[in-house]
């Protein structure tokens, strides 16, 4: 991964949508220069000049920036049969050489003066099936396991476009993005690996605990 790095940061511009209150900010568009990255409050996002419509169900400490992989991207535009710009899936951060579903829970980027961690894999909802304008969109995307990655705000700082992705901390326990993924959705024989990894969002660990019993 030394040529992992951020190919665009992207922001949402606001727009009407025949969903849920009609307005979202899945429409992300790449900006110039540095954007300040911060922790943001419940249902914030915690990247500047975004805006989160849906606060109910995005936002906040543990999805406070959305990072999903131009590889990714690539895949998605063969299969779609069109071009797939970045911001187009509703992240902050297109990245490239980076394996983003692969990325260990916990583990720790720094992205130009930022410091990140990786808390939870994207479930996508109507909106963005509607946005894409697929039908049985949510259902395709959770087959195919490509989810992409929320992150916390562990340092603020500034992120730019060109910037290196240098993953600093890696936690032992190695449950991926994908496999917390799949765990959740179609594979639930995978949760009783998520009810011990402390990194996870306490929703996401509390629901798996209850699902297999755990105490």
């Amino acid at each position: 991964m030394d040529n992992a790095r951020v190919l665009s940061v992207n922001v949402a511009a606001v727009r009407p949508i025949d969903a849920k209150d009609g307005r979202t900010g899945i429409d992300k568009r790449p900006v110039d220069g540095p954007v300040e990255v911060l922790a943001p409050g419940v249902g914030g996002s915690g990247v500047g000049g975004d805006t989160i419509c849906d606060t109910a169900n995005h936002g906040g400490p543990d999805q406070a920036v959305y990072a999903y992989a131009r590889e990714d991207l690539d895949r998605w535009a063969t299969e779609l049969g069109r071009e797939l710009p970045g911001g187009v899936f509703g992240e902050n951060l297109t990245t490239v050489g980076l394996d983003v579903n692969g990325a260990v829970i916990g583990e720790r980027w720094r992205v130009g003066s930022a410091v990140l961690e990786v808390s939870c894999p994207r479930i996508p909802c109507r909106t963005f099936a509607v946005w894409l304008e697929r039908d049985r969109w949510q259902r395709t995307f959770t087959e195919r396991a490509l989810p992409g990655a929320y992150l916390r705000v562990i340092t603020p700082g500034h992120i730019a476009a060109g910037d290196g992705v240098l993953v600093e901390h890696r936690p032992g326990h190695g449950v991926t993005i994908a496999e917390v993924f799949r765990a959740v959705t179609l594979e639930p024989e995978l949760l009783p690996r998520l009810v011990d990894v402390a990194e996870l969002p306490d929703d996401i660990r509390a629901s798996a605990r209850k699902r297999v019993g755990a105490r």
